[in-house]
Parts: C-alpha cells; sequence; structure tokens
C-alpha cells in the first residue's frame, strides 16, 4: 500500500495536479514521460543491434521531448510545447524511417503511435492540421523510398535483427498505448466523478436556495400583515384625536395607547432590520471581554421603566465584575428581546427577574409569571413556523425576535434554551462564555480589553 501510495504522489508530482493544470496538459505531461521512457530504451536498444544513427538521432530527439516536458509543466506553455511536440515527432520518425530500412522497419507502426499520443492531447482546433501534417509526412516518405529507393538502406544483417527489432517496436507501442489509455481513463473517471459532484452540490445549494426564499417570502408577508395592523390602529387613534372633542382622560389613554403601539412597531422594524442586514451583508461579530453589568445596565433601567408602565414588577441581580466574552451590541439585543417578550406576555400585576451566575459559562435567565408557551408550539419557537401571537395588551409581534436570539446568541459561541408550562410563565437561559482572567476588579475592564 505504501509502494502504491508513493507512486500516486510520484505521478501526481510529475504530471501535475487538477488544481493547476488541465485534463489535457495533464496527460500531456504523461504521454511526455512516455515517450521519454520510450526513447531512452530505444537509445541502446538500436546501439547494440547495430543501428547507431537511429541511437544518436533517438538520443537527440529524447533531449528535446525533455525540454518540451519542461515548457509544459514547469513554464505551463501547455500550447508552445504541444506544437514542438507535433513537428518535432514527424520530423524524429521521418530521419528514423530513411535511417532504419524504410518500409522494412518498424517506423510506420511507430508513426502511427506518435499520431494517437499526439491527438490524445493536442487542442481541438489543431487536431485536423496534426492528421493532414501525419499522412502528408508519412506518403512522402514511402513515395521518396519507392522512387529512390537507394536512400534507404538495409539495416538488418540478419533475419533475427530485424524481427527483434520489430517485435521491440510493437511492445514499445503496446506498453505505450496501455499506459497512456490507462491514464486516461483514470482521469476521465477522476473528471465525471468531480463532475457529478459539482452537479450535486449545485443541487443541494438550489434546494437550499429556494428553501431560503420561501423563509424570507413568509417572513416579508407576516411582515407586511402584522405592520398593518398597528399602523392602522396608529391611524384610528390619530384620527379621533383630531376628529371628536375628546377630555383629557380619554386624551391620556389614547396617547398611552399610542405609544404602547409605537413601541411595539419599533421594535418589530429594529428586528426586521436587524435580521434582513445579518442575512444580506452577513454578521460581523467583535467579541471582546466586558462587565456584562455594565454592559446591560442601562438598557435594564430603560426596559422596568417600560415594565412599569404596564405594572409589572422588574427586577435584575447582575453582580458586578462578572466578565464575559461577547458582542455588547448582539447580548443587547438577544436580552433586549427577551426581556421585552416577557414583557408582552405577563399580564399587570406579574413580575419578571433577570439573573446571571457563572459555573463554566455565564447563565442569564430571565424568568416570567406569565402565559408560558403552550406544548405544541415550544418545538417551533425559534423558527419562522412559530406562530404570530397577542400580548396581555394585544401587543403583536412576528416571532422574529426570538429567531434573531438564537441566530446572534450561537455567533458568540454560546447557546439559548427555555422552560415553559402554560400558565405558569417562561424561563429563557442564555449561556455565553466566561473571560476567566482578572474578573476581580471592574477598574481593570480597560486592560483586559487593550489585550485583544
Amino acid at each position: 500500500m505504501y509502494f502504491i501510495s508513493l507512486l500516486k504522489r510520484l505521478q501526481v508530482k510529475l504530471t501535475g495536479s487538477d488544481a493547476t493544470f488541465s485534463l489535457e496538459a495533464r496527460i500531456y505531461h504523461c504521454i511526455c514521460i512516455v515517450a521519454f521512457i520510450a526513447l531512452a530504451y530505444n537509445v541502446p536498444f538500436n546501439y547494440f543491434v547495430g543501428l547507431p544513427k537511429v541511437a544518436l538521432v533517438s538520443l537527440i530527439v529524447l533531449i528535446g521531448f525533455a525540454c518540451l516536458y519542461y515548457v509544459s509543466r514547469v513554464r505551463k506553455n501547455f500550447t508552445y510545447s504541444v506544437i514542438g511536440m507535433g513537428i518535432l515527432g514527424n520530423v524524429f520518425f521521418a530521419i528514423v524511417y530513411f535511417l532504419n530500412s524504410g518500409i522494412d522497419g518498424p517506423t510506420l507502426i511507430l508513426f502511427a503511435l506518435f499520431f494517437y499520443l499526439q491527438t490524445s492531447t493536442a487542442p481541438k482546433n489543431q487536431q485536423w492540421a496534426w492528421l493532414l501534417v501525419n499522412i502528408v509526412t508519412v506518403a512522402g516518405v514511402c513515395i521518396t523510398e519507392y522512387y529512390f529507393p537507394s536512400l534507404v538502406p538495409s539495416t538488418y544483417p540478419t533475419l533475427i535483427s530485424r524481427f527483434t527489432d520489430n517485435v521491440s517496436a510493437y511492445m514499445v507501442v503496446v506498453v505505450s498505448v496501455f499506459f497512456s489509455l490507462r491514464y486516461i481513463r483514470q482521469n476521465y473517471e477522476l473528471e465525471r466523478k468531480s463532475a457529478l459532484n459539482r452537479a450535486l452540490d449545485i443541487e443541494l445549494k438550489n434546494i437550499q436556495l429556494e428553501l431560503l426564499n420561501g423563509e424570507k417570502n413568509k417572513l416579508f408577508s407576516i411582515v407586511a400583515h402584522d405592520l398593518r395592523s398597528p399602523l392602522a390602529s396608529i391611524q384610528s387613534y390619530l384620527e379621533l384625536l383630531t376628529a371628536y372633542p375628546l377630555t383629557e382622560p380619554e386624551k391620556k389613554e389614547i396617547e398611552l395607547k399610542l405609544l404602547s403601539l409605537t413601541k411595539n412597531t419599533s421594535n418589530m422594524m429594529a428586528n426586521l432590520l436587524s435580521w434582513s442586514k445579518s442575512q444580506l451583508d452577513g454578521v460581523r461579530v467583535n467579541i471582546r471581554p466586558m462587565d456584562l453589568l455594565k454592559t446591560l445596565r442601562d438598557m435594564l433601567k430603560v426596559e422596568t421603566s417600560i415594565a412599569q408602565e404596564k405594572g409589572i414588577s422588574l427586577t435584575y441581580h447582575l453582580n458586578e465584575n462578572m466578565f464575559v466574552l461577547a458582542d455588547a451590541d448582539m447580548l443587547m439585543l438577544v436580552v433586549r428581546n427577551l426581556i421585552s417578550n416577557a414583557i408582552k406576555f405577563t399580564p399587570a400585576g406579574g413580575n419578571i427577574q433577570v439573573l446571571a451566575a457563572i459555573d463554566r459559562d455565564c447563565t442569564i435567565t430571565i424568568v416570567d409569571s406569565g402565559e408560558g408557551i403552550a406544548e405544541a408550539d415550544q418545538k417551533d419557537v425559534f423558527s419562522l413556523e412559530a406562530k404570530s401571537t397577542f400580548g396581555t395588551n394585544n401587543e403583536k409581534g412576528v416571532g422574529l425576535g426570538l429567531i434573531l436570539c438564537k441566530e446572534f446568541t450561537e455567533l458568540q459561541n454560546g447557546t439559548i434554551s427555555f422552560i415553559s408550562a402554560p400558565g405558569e410563565g417562561t424561563s429563557f437561559m442564555v449561556s455565553i462564555p466566561v473571560f476567566t482572567q482578572n474578573r476581580t476588579a471592574s477598574s481593570q475592564q480597560g486592560e483586559l480589553s487593550d489585550q485583544f
């Protein structure tokens, strides 16, 4: 097995990799090597059977073929090398024809072998030209011998030398055809499998693209539908304010409803824009060490105020000097969306807690005393299959916030999960990596950031 593996690596090194050379160029390099070996065999063979001139010409052409191989394999001038090979080969066999007994020698079969090897690699626009060159060259040397037989001396002093030369030429032809055809078939199979794999890959990507487009179309149809409802309500409230004389309490009630609708619609749009940006441009994650409480404190104060307007108690218990590795913007979006959902589905008089604890990771838990999630809907919570639902004050959402929470949490090398029971509330848990060094002093946060 080691020997076979070594031979394969040597073959790739000599013929070139498929990433650098075309199939035709790799086959051409293989044929150059086969021709080089055949000529290397013929040089001593012809010398010892009494054909020193043929041996000398073979040696010169061997050097020429080596140079042409170098031009294609190293210098990567494949086309010029093929042209040079065609000219050199036809000239070589024409000379050998006259040095090695003409039609009584093996040169015609070698002419045929050379033409086969040449057309196996020549560009398509050259193949007819090389056919014509081969026919004209062979016809030319045969006609010359026919009319001027004295130009072709007999080089076989004995019958056995003639048989030996012709049998040797036959063996060279058969072995050359075998190895070149084997290499061509081998590479054909590799190219065919590669083409099939590319076709399957393209088909898979098309299926994925169709699914993604289907999800996007569904998302935008949901968003278009769900945005109409709050906008229509806002329009109706504004018409009431302008068309009818209202008492101050009535105006105050409408203004509060307008504020609630506007906040809800703004959150929907913010989630939609964040998701659209992540799908179109990709997401840039800037993970760095940060103090969890300092990062989330201002956002938690705002959400506490929003909860109070609905009559909900929101408390958070985050210790100082809890350092995590996260993207600040992403982390705030995740926690804000989870708290907003808790506010939406918790009735007045309920309570929400935001907790954080460190074990192997830092786990942020948002616990509410709201309606909970029905068991049938829990499997689709983090997908577009989730149903649009109304909050306790008819707040509308499309479920996109939880999709963003999952995507952005995983981009920060974290995980998100939940526990819920209808009528008993919901707990969402977000786990993110902890920054394990120098967490004892919040004053060191700037120094920690500089380390990244």
